[in-house]
């Protein structure tokens, strides 16, 4: 399936459900939308997130003993379905999946109005099974590529990703970053070769002037880190401070939510 990219660039927004609390974190994903964010990410909290950096990780804890599960996380992109129509992506490692089980999570995350998954830490090269389950629900299979991978790696990345391809901008862990390096360029430049679907790129994005950059050479850039700590720095009034600092970084665009 394709997720189509309305404004450009677009913003994905990334959080990390649970974290302070589910309700809270229904709030910060309409707040999102409304204030312009046109993905979100809806972050699976795991005990072993190696991909993260420590912000993310904390709201993984904190999410953790609120006893987040996968489970919850389908049932708030449920809620969150029936008022909006923004692309919802379950972002997750995979053992979360595994232990609910691939077929039940395909179809539950069809049913719950999802639009695809992001699996961290699954290859390309061993998801077979995954793609097959996944594409008989429909859902968009959002794979990573990274800034080391081989041309020969990027070009089955890019036959395999349906939605959106997500370019990592360095290597190393998600974070907010003072500069970005060339390193993200370079690789869009390199999976242009080989796609048409968007390129969207994350690590590090944390500031309009990391936002406008990337839309000089991606369809849009991922802010996970930055809008995490945002969250954790303003308790009991988090949906407003995220669409603030949203609205500071790509300008006001019109809302996608129901009343």
């Amino acid at each position: 399936m394709s997720i189509a990219f309305r404004t450009h660039p677009a913003l994905v927004a990334y959080i990390t459900c649970g974290d302070p609390d589910l309700r809270t974190s229904r709030d910060v994903a309409l707040a999102a939308i409304n204030a312009g964010a046109e993905i979100l990410e809806l972050g699976v909290p795991f005990s072993d997130p190696v991909a993260d950096g420590p912000v993310i990780q904390r709201a993984s804890e904190r999410a953790l003993r609120n006893g987040v599960t996968l489970d919850q996380v389908l049932k708030l992109a449920r809620e969150i379905r029936t008022k909006t129509d923004a692309g919802l992506i379950v972002f997750s490692y995979l053992n979360p999946i595994m232990r609910m089980g691939l077929q039940r999570f395909a179809e539950e995350a069809a049913s719950a109005g999802v639009d695809g998954a992001l699996v961290t830490d699954l290859p390309v090269e061993e998801s077979d099974e995954y793609l097959r389950v996944m594409r008989k629900q429909n859902l968009a299979t959002v794979f990573l590529a990274a800034p080391t991978s081989t041309d020969q790696r990027l070009k089955r990345i890019a036959e395999t990703s349906t939605g959106f391809i997500y370019a990592i901008a360095r290597t190393g862990i998600t974070g907010t970053r003072k500069d970005l390096t060339d390193d993200a360029q370079q690789l869009v430049k390199r999976l242009r070769k080989y796609t048409d679907l968007p390129i969207a790129v994350g690590f590090g994005i944390s500031s309009a002037e990391h936002f406008k950059a990337v839309g000089k050479f991606a369809d849009a850039g991922v802010v996970g880190s930055a809008i995490v700590q945002t969250i954790q720095q303003n308790p009991g009034k988090e949906a407003q401070a995220v669409a603030e600092w949203i609205k500071q970084v790509v300008g006001f665009r019109s809302s996608a939510v129901s009343p």
